[in-house]
């Protein structure tokens, strides 16, 4: 809705965006109350036009920070570095906060000291704010709403962020969409031969199809990549095929290892180092912080070079459109992407490889509520094709007259769609454009809208500098790390302890048991057991003996369900626990785990030769011991791995089973969101016929008091006319009473009384207007007292949620038959033994 609001209205619930105020395209003068834009028109995507000192930066700075506000995420690409401002933000307006920010060079040019220059802009930042109706409790608010933080992949100066440290599988959702997982390997195929100077072309590189096809291969099994096992199979290819041709034919081994070589360089030059550092790139992390509050997440590649910026803007958006595609539909803004600067993204005619990302996120993501809002200061720069998706043109000032064609040709395709607007209409309002003055085209509205951008809430700084950048970050480096790091690092420090304290038992038993001794042949085990043998990581020295270990392997499927919970969970557990020498110590509470990375896979059918086996104690060669431990693994799955879960009991969401704290947060804000935004669409529904009807009302009362107000100054005129007529001619003609003046003197006295009649007229028009207008006060009170029953969204890591318990179903329970597993042991020539 991009209309002037009432200032009674708090818009701030209404998930709808503070822009600025109208503008009359008549005389240039600001009308009063607040230009309100609907956050949902923004998932049918934006584009801001504007030239240099135009004000772009501003509109697209506050349009962020209303987006902040209402608890919208946003991805920032910025390629210049001026969306870093948004970090600048000062609640209490101190000139000591802004002192470090201000120019010297300025202040020396005005006069000033640095403090003294500070205090004066703090002061012109409260006047400008308060002058919009704003004031410091607006920007705490914003400050409290979301996180921003600063990104700088391929650089330390912010906070790092690497595209190359694994190339992980997408989401399930992702790989069983062909399409889906089609965009993705292109997209980042296409990043990675960016960054090495290769043509990406999917159809004529012969490099491309190569990666792509490893790509394919590994994700479509739901595994992961590193760059060295990238480059490894560079070199020797998982398949045979390419194609009808074989690998060798299409792509010889020579030519693959000069690529590999080439890739290999990069990754070995020290100045590409720091693309190795950082965190990986994830898009939930990108939208959201640790605790569930949405982040403004500003990815600054000012510090890049061309091949670099297109190289990551392209894996972004790849990943991006990956993460869209796992999202449920909603007509709700769920978040942003804003691309400042899109020169060279996105042409009109050449196809670099960001293009056809961005193309389908502009067709696809509007069903999933991703709004893509992108900026540039050439109209010559965009591809209109592409932009007929985009719902909501920001025109600022335009470089030349060709510009403003560029424009009209642009909108042609839409002129006539919001009503009221034509080409000579829109060509008229663009001419004379003031700063931080645009035209708002909305299909969504009736007709555009003049209007001028309210002062930002951020100090504007201009493009932040590196070690700005660093200054601004420094608190986040000192951040405790994320709860997906932490999660992560603790998982690796419990298996290597694992790991650790495994191989020092095992050292310990064969140091202290001067009898222990294997044997070359396979202990008897009982009947209807199998038995795997994993295989080696390590291969021993010629010295040294292998032997395995024997231990329990079982796989288990336990159904989590509860229909008043709405959860219906089937969790698969492996689970490895070694057999010592008496009694297994199967303590199934830590030996049962959900993630089979720990254990790789369940081996093989045949052991290595020339290896010796550890017997097997007694009781483990009884039949009914492994019924006993078989029929134990259920009961202890049920008591010891229930799911915690959260619910919302306001949405009835409860989260997943492995949905984190702060993902499930965001998902419950989201529905709370569309709850809200169905609501609005209801009372909009509701009072919109009443409303009309009354303004119509209001017009018409205004119409009729205009008409008699007219008749009656016309009368009052005519009856002034004809009495003074009648006046003189008594006064001066020769027959005092003649005819004439008779008739003179009563038609005067008849326009009296018509007078007399227009005033009545005139009273009663006045009285009706007023009714009009009480009525019309008193719906939008009734309509304002509707939209206060409508609860105000509240912040993600303000959700109040209910822990739950969910045990797993007795009756649902698929155990797998049990797995004698022999683990490999590497036993030096000094008697000490390590895994193997």
């Amino acid at each position: 809705m991009s209309k002037p609001a009432s200032p009674t209205v708090d818009y701030e619930k209404l998930g709808a965006f503070y822009l600025g105020r109208e503008v009359d395209p008549a005389t240039g003068e600001t009308l009063p109350g607040p230009l309100l834009y609907d956050s949902k028109d923004l998932c049918t995507h934006a584009v801001i036009v504007g030239m240099t000192g135009s004000g772009k930066t501003g509109l697209g700075v506050g349009l962020l920070e209303e987006a902040a506000i209402d608890g919208v995420p946003a991805i920032i690409v910025d390629p210049k570095g001026d969306m870093g401002n948004l970090a600048l933000n000062f609640p209490q307006l101190r000139p000591e906060d802004f002192e470090p920010w201000v120019d010297a060079g300025e202040a020396q040019r005005a006069g000033k000291s640095v403090p003294e220059h500070a205090k004066a802009t703090a002061e012109m930042w409260e006047k400008g704010i308060g002058k919009w109706d704003q004031d410091k409790a607006r920007i705490k608010r914003l400050a409290h709403a979301a996180e921003v933080k600063i990104w700088t992949p391929g650089s330390k100066a912010g906070n790092p962020i690497t595209m190359l440290k694994s190339f992980d599988a997408p989401a399930p959702a992702v790989i069983r969409d062909a399409e889906s997982l089609g965009d993705r390997v292109q997209a980042t195929t296409a990043g990675l031969l960016s960054l090495v100077g290769i043509d990406p072309d999917p159809v004529k590189s012969r490099e491309a199809i190569l990666i792509a096809n490893i790509l394919q291969h590994y994700w479509s099994r739901g595994e992961n990549l590193g760059i060295g096992e990238m480059i490894g199979a560079i070199q020797s290819p998982p398949f045979e095929k390419l194609g009808v041709l074989d690998v060798e034919t299409f792509y010889p081994r020579g030519d693959r290892a000069s690529l590999a070589m080439r890739l290999n360089g990069l990754l070995a030059s020290p100045g590409f180092a720091a693309w190795l550092e950082g965190e990986p790139l994830e898009i939930q992390r990108l939208l959201y912080a640790p605790d569930g509050r949405p982040r403004l997440s500003v990815l600054s590649l000012s510090h890049l070079s061309d091949e670099e910026r297109m190289s990551f803007v392209t894996v972004l958006l790849g990943e991006i459109l990956s993460w869209v595609r796992t999202q449920p539909g909603t007509s709700s803004l769920r978040a942003l992407l804003y691309m400042d600067e899109i020169f060279g993204y996105f042409p009109p005619t050449a196809n670099p490889p960001s293009k056809k990302p961005m193309l389908t996120l502009l067709k696809q993501a509007r069903a999933f509520g991703l709004g893509v809002v992108l900026s540039t200061q050439n109209p010559v720069d965009l591809d209109y094709k592409g932009l007929s998706n985009c719902g909501t043109w920001f025109l600022g000032r335009l470089q030349t007259e060709r510009d403003k064609l560029r424009v009209l040709d642009g909108l042609q395709g839409s002129l006539g769609e919001g009503g009221g607007l034509d080409r000579s209409t829109l060509e008229k309002m663009l001419s004379g454009m003031e700063k931080r003055t645009f035209l708002l085209h909305n299909v969504h509205e009736e007709k555009p809208a003049l209007f001028q951008t309210r002062w930002v809430l951020s100090y504007l700084r201009g493009p932040l500098t590196r070690p700005e950048i660093e200054r601004v970050t420094a608190k986040d480096k000192m951040d405790p790390p994320s709860a997906s790091t932490l999660k992560a690092e603790t998982k690796e420090r419990a298996i290597a302890a694992e790991e650790s304290a495994a191989q020092s038992s095992a050292t310990l038993a064969l140091k202290k048991s001067e009898t222990f001794e294997g044997t070359a042949l396979r202990p008897e085990i009982p009947e209807g057991i199998a038995e795997r043998f994993l295989p080696l990581t390590d291969e021993p020295d010629e010295s040294a003996t292998v032997l395995y270990r024997p231990g329990l392997y079982v796989e288990a499927k336990a159904h989590y369900a509860s229909s008043p919970m709405n959860v219906d969970h089937w969790v698969t557990f492996y689970g490895h626990a070694p057999i010592g020498e008496d009694e297994p110590a199967l303590d199934w509470e830590d030996a049962l785990i959900e993630d089979k990375e720990i254990l790789a896979h369940k081996g093989g059918k045949r052991p290595r030769k020339g290896a010796q086996y550890a017997d097997l104690p007694s009781t483990a060669k009884k039949t009914t011991t492994w019924a006993r431990w078989h029929k134990g693994i259920q009961t202890q799955i049920y008591q010891a791995h229930a799911i915690e879960c959260l619910k919302d009991k306001t949405t009835k969401l409860v989260s997943d089973a492995l949905e984190t704290p702060a993902a499930f947060r965001a998902r419950t804000r989201q529905a709370h969101v569309e709850a809200r935004d169905l609501a609005l669409e209801k009372l909009r529904a509701k009072f919109a016929t009443k409303i009309d009807r009354a303004q119509e009302q209001v017009r018409k009362a205004h119409e009729r008091l205009g008409v008699q107000e007219e008749q009656l100054e016309e009368k009052s005129s005519n009856s002034w006319l004809s009495m003074g007529s009648s006046l003189l001619g008594a006064l001066f003609s020769r027959k005092k009473l003649s005819a004439t003046n008779m008739r003179s003197a009563k038609s005067a006295l008849n326009s009296r009384t018509k007078v007399a009649k227009e005033k009545q007229d005139v009273e009663r028009a006045e009285r009706e207007l007023k009714e009009r207008e009480e009525d019309m006060r008193a719906l939008e009170a009734e309509f304002k007292a509707a939209i206060d029953e409508i609860s105000e969204v509240p912040a993600a890591r303000d959700i109040e949620l209910d822990e739950v318990t969910i045990r797993a179903r007795k009756s649902d329970f698929d155990l797998s038959p049990p797995v004698l597993l022999w683990t490999p042991w590497i036993i030096g020539s000094d008697g000490v033994a390590r895994r193997g």
